[in-house]
């Protein structure tokens, strides 16, 4: 039932995913959470109201970019309670609908992984769901069971990567209830089998695709898909060169006019191919999770795009 005089309130829904899909309800600033949602339900002629989440949003056209704060289930006592969300005062409520009831939803954790096939160029995006107390090997078994593997034995690593870094491998037993995909990027690949049995000396660096600004003070920009390589003791470049050629598929004419560099804090020192490529990289150049030190691909951004799909 509404409530007359000055509690009526006119409340604007846009869906999360198109914003500019909305609808307009009359409710009462009395409307408990359940009173709400009962009514978005009806409008959207969905049976179960628990599938409704409710999300406050600034409103400029792009939620996604306002960090959008999901409600809880019966998040709210009273209407009027969510809309001066945080001293801020609004007429706007964003909405989805879920596949699964809300409560249900509120004890898992959902994560997008997007897959990189060992041996093709297409990318997968796997939307993992699972209890928050479940931990990255969980997360990996889960994968396993819905992504094409080189080989039945293959082990698989997560990733996170953020503008065209590497900035973490998590360990398999960290819990996913704290790991954040937005805004970095999950990626989930296969542990080449060069790496499994590293060699005292041997290193597991970092390489990263970038370019070179052209100004007075040129700003460094990394691009493309950064990726994990293992170079060996007394390796030079040049033979470092042919393995991250066959690595990258890349044709000889326009590899002939790439540029290897070592990258510190942003700053490229240029190798030349009769460098022993390790010496640059001895284990006390690495800081925390953030590699201080890796090998930068200087070329422009030629690298070819791999398809991408999701897989829900």
């Amino acid at each position: 039932m509404l409530q007359h005089g000055d509690n009526r309130q006119v409340v604007h829904f846009c869906s999360l995913e198109f914003p500019k899909d909305e609808f307009s309800l009359e409710l009462s600033k009395l409307n408990n959470y359940d009173d709400v949602v009962k009514r978005v339900a009806s409008h959207l002629n969905l049976d179960d109201p628990s599938k409704i989440r409710l999300t406050f949003a600034s409103h400029n056209g792009h939620a996604k970019a306002n960090k959008p704060q999901p409600i809880q289930y019966r998040g709210f006592k009273h209407l009027s309670d969510i809309l001066a969300h945080k001293n801020k005062i609004t007429d706007i409520l964003y909405y989805e609908v879920l596949d699964i009831p809300l409560p249900k939803l509120q004890g898992l954790k959902t994560l997008k992984v997007a897959f990189h096939h060992a041996t093709k160029d297409d990318v997968v995006i796997h939307t993992i769901r699972l209890p928050k107390q479940s931990t990255v090997s969980d997360v990996i078994n889960d994968l396993k069971t819905k992504v094409e593997l080189s080989h039945k034995d293959a082990e698989l690593r997560l990733l996170e990567i953020s503008f065209h870094k590497i900035n973490k491998i998590f360990p398999l037993n960290e819990k996913i209830e704290n790991i954040n995909d937005q805004p970095w990027t999950l990626r989930a690949e296969e542990i080449p089998e060069e790496e499994k049995n590293l060699e005292s000396q041997d290193r597991l660096i970092h390489v990263n695709h970038f370019t070179l600004g052209a100004s007075w003070y040129p700003v460094l920009h990394n691009s493309g898909e950064p990726f994990l390589f293992v170079i060996r003791e007394g390796e030079t470049l040049a033979e470092v060169k042919i393995r991250i050629q066959k690595k990258l598929q890349v044709p000889d004419e326009e590899f002939s006019k790439w540029k290897f560099a070592s990258l510190s804090l942003g700053r490229p020192t240029y190798l030349q191919d009769s460098d022993v490529v390790c010496n640059r990289f001895q284990k006390d150049a690495f800081c925390g999770l953030w590699e201080q030190r890796y090998l930068g691909l200087e070329h422009s951004d030629t690298t070819p795009e791999q398809s991408c799909t999701a897989n829900q």
